[in-house]
């Protein structure tokens, strides 16, 4: 599958300086919001998918492979962190260390059996397991069905500190965030990065260089599952329950809306993309329904008009202006 993206070069020395610049300036903004006055449980949450989107984006935006069952991952997670969480009593690390590890091995079994169909096929089979595993947490006892898994307790990170406390909170949901993109930035600015978007452009002359393209495909595959299942962790956290709302397909449809908002195949541009749709289900919430019609709506004006995205559209602009 080719997706329209500026990242078919590999990426400069300054180019790579100028998003490092970019993402200090991004992580000072960030740290700088608990003394703003904004809702804290807003831009948690935001953060969350931001990650949840920033993974995806690695897939589907260096690796070429859309996958319309990313929500397995973001919804195991939080039901495996909930659980040990609120039954087992683990402590908070090991809980999102449980969650986070649950979801590579669905990242694992699932990407054997996908991974090895192309395009829509590889698509279609995504979508499948992740139903497939939709209805087996509305039957499984631990889950409690549709009433899901309710007051979790937040605990003490490291046994110092205290996570009841938004401040706290919101400060470990963003090392968290800065983590997990650091680990996608060094990714795709790697030696396999390149050979993902490599693979990406023109599999068959990557296979002819000797590239085992179906290894590529699947370690960023697992890779992805693991970083929305560390995201679906830290959800937990934020929202304090597990439910089935993370495991359904539509979650798959918002992460895919998030990243196309944002630009597809940008490194900057599902951190976006996430914080303008979930601002939108936040401040929307009073039009109900409506809201869903409102997203479709930025949805194909960003197709039709902004086919790069609100970050790729800027970085296009400027790239044609230097």
């Amino acid at each position: 599958m080719s997706v329209l993206t500026d990242d078919t070069l590999p990426a400069g020395p300054r180019s790579i300086r100028d998003e490092m610049i970019v993402f200090a300036a991004m992580a000072a903004l960030l740290a700088a919001v608990p003394l703003t006055g904004i809702y804290p449980f807003f831009v948690m949450q935001a953060l969350c998918f931001a990650l949840l989107a920033c993974a995806f984006n690695l897939l589907i935006g260096y690796g070429g492979l859309l996958s319309f069952g990313h929500a397995m991952f973001l919804g195991s997670a939080g039901y495996f962190t909930a659980h040990a969480l609120k039954v087992w009593g683990v402590s908070p690390e090991l809980g999102i260390l449980i969650g986070t590890v649950g979801a590579a091995g669905i990242g694992v079994i699932t990407g054997v059996v996908a991974i090895r169909r192309q395009g829509i096929y590889f698509s279609m089979i995504t979508l499948a397991l992740s139903q497939l595993l939709y209805f087996i947490y509305l039957q499984t006892p631990f889950t409690h069905g549709e009433d899901g898994i309710q007051g979790i307790p937040q605990g003490y990170l490291f046994g110092i500190f205290n996570l009841a406390k938004p401040t706290v909170l919101y400060y470990v949901i963003l090392v968290g965030f800065l983590g997990g993109f650091l680990l996608i930035f060094r990714t795709i600015n790697s030696p396999f990065g390149e050979v993902l978007k490599a693979i990406r452009e023109n599999e068959p002359r990557a296979i002819s260089l000797g590239y085992k393209t179906d290894q590529y495909k699947l370690l960023a595959y697992i890779l992805s599952g693991t970083l929305a299942g560390f995201a679906g962790s830290l959800k937990v956290f934020v929202a304090q329950n597990a439910s089935l709302t993370d495991v359904h397909w539509t979650m798959s449809g918002e992460i895919v809306l998030m990243t196309l908002v944002g630009g597809l195949g940008t490194v900057f541009g599902p951190v976006v993309g996430a914080f303008v749709i979930i601002a939108m289900q936040q401040y929307l919430a009073g039009f109900g329904q409506w809201v869903t019609v409102i997203q479709g709506v930025i949805f194909v004006v960003c197709v039709l008009t902004f086919r790069r995205g609100v970050v790729g559209e800027i970085a296009h602009y400027f790239r044609r202006s230097l």
